[in-house]
């Protein structure tokens, strides 16, 4: 069994609630959960609208903070950071994948992988022969100096991939990554994702398709609030399963 030094992500009594402008509650939308994420495992986060499953990965991105219970990530409790050092430490460690992209439009294909770099302080020269690099790896090169407008929205999630990876996080918070994109595009997704697992990165999916949840490890599943089933579905990795043409 793993020991807390395996875990990359420990949750302890996480609750998240929204609340009025009285003060009373509006929203209970995680309740008391627990969940040990090991270093190197490849997860899928499922449930219905409304599950909570968009709220646990919020907090699990440190994009927001749990109302109650405790959050270590790699080892630091994170709902004991000031903004600044939380945004720091979210940079350092966690790489997003979202399904709409979000692209800066004024900025070149390479500038947009560059942007986490920036944030970091990395010279110049390095931030760009390490985009160049992952977009070397997404087949995106020759588009460097392309705007995201240019592009198709299955090169724009593939930019959008290389930005994820440009920090070298520890773990990778992936959003249906392939909701925008058609079968061909979203099976190279699914294998970039793949390769990456088997290089020992985390990763964190959140997706509604069971053809997708199969390439994973474990499978967690919300229900109000609540982790109801929590499956590891297979202790190795197996070939990425093909997506479903549209």
């Amino acid at each position: 069994m793993p020991t807390d030094n395996d875990h990359i992500i420990t949750l302890q009594g996480v609750s998240k609630a929204y609340f009025k402008p009285d003060g009373s509650v509006a929203v209970q939308a995680l309740q008391a959960i627990n969940l040990d994420i090991p270093k190197g495992q490849y997860l899928a986060i499922m449930g219905a609208s409304g599950s909570g499953k968009s709220t646990l990965m919020n907090l699990l991105g440190c994009l927001d903070r749990p109302t109650a219970g405790q959050y270590l990530l790699d080892g630091r409790a994170v709902e004991h950071m000031t903004d600044d050092e939380l945004s720091s430490f979210r940079g350092r460690k966690i790489g997003f994948v979202f399904q709409a992209f979000n692209l800066i439009p004024q900025l070149t294909v390479r500038e947009n992988v560059e942007v986490p770099l920036f944030y970091q302080a990395v010279p110049r020269a390095q931030r760009h022969q390490r985009a160049m690099a992952l977009l070397e790896l997404v087949g995106l090169a020759n588009r460097a100096d392309h705007r995201p407008m240019e592009l198709s929205g299955g090169q724009q999630q593939r930019c959008a991939i290389a930005r994820a990876l440009v920090t070298q996080p520890a773990v990778i918070m992936a959003d249906e990554p392939t909701g925008n994109l058609d079968s061909t595009t979203g099976q190279a997704v699914l294998d970039l994702l793949a390769q990456l697992h088997q290089q020992g990165r985390t990763i964190i999916m959140i997706t509604h398709a069971p053809e997708i949840a199969l390439i994973t490890q474990r499978v967690i599943r919300l229900s109000d609030g609540q982790i109801v089933s929590d499956r590891c579905e297979r202790p190795d990795s197996i070939p990425t399963p093909a997506l479903t043409p549209r």
